[in-house]
């Protein structure tokens, strides 16, 4: 284990990572998996590969837990103005789809931004539509082939 910090962690801690790994939050996920799989013994290189990110990443998520312990892994408000397009798209994008099946009509980004713009009057692009959308879950899939 030349040249690799060894990472250590507490039982609670593997505890609050293995709940951490489960959330809907993917970076914030993986970030807690990488630290359990560091716990493994596997390299930054074998993880960074897995995750397809770069080692300097795997690196730093493993700095920032010896630091700050899980709280560093979790994902952290951004600063700047409230999202108020995002969010107003979610809370329509969320209304329609739960929808019974049956009675739904089929959504395209397209047909969303206009129900987003009606019910609300914002006015949000495609790709961020599709770009907040998949940040939040609401694609079911998550398939690329599905953008």
């Amino acid at each position: 284990m030349a040249g690799r910090p060894r990472v250590v962690a507490t039982a609670e801690q593997c505890e609050e990572l293995r709940a951490l790994a489960g959330s809907p939050d993917r970076a914030e996920a993986d970030r807690a998996r990488s630290i359990l799989l560091s716990l493994q013994g596997w390299s930054s290189a074998r993880i960074a590969e897995a995750f397809s990110v770069e080692p300097n990443s795997v690196r730093h998520w493993r700095w920032t837990f010896g630091r700050e312990g899980v709280a560093g892994l979790r994902a952290r408000k951004a600063p700047g103005p409230e999202p108020v397009k995002a969010r107003a798209a979610l809370a329509v994008v969320s209304a329609v789809l739960t929808d019974e099946v049956a009675d739904r009509r089929n959504w395209t980004l397209p047909r969303l931004q206009n129900e987003i713009e009606r019910r609300t009057g914002e006015r949000i692009s495609k790709s961020r539509l599709s770009v907040v959308m998949r940040k939040k879950g609401a694609f079911a899939g998550g398939d690329p082939g599905t953008r």
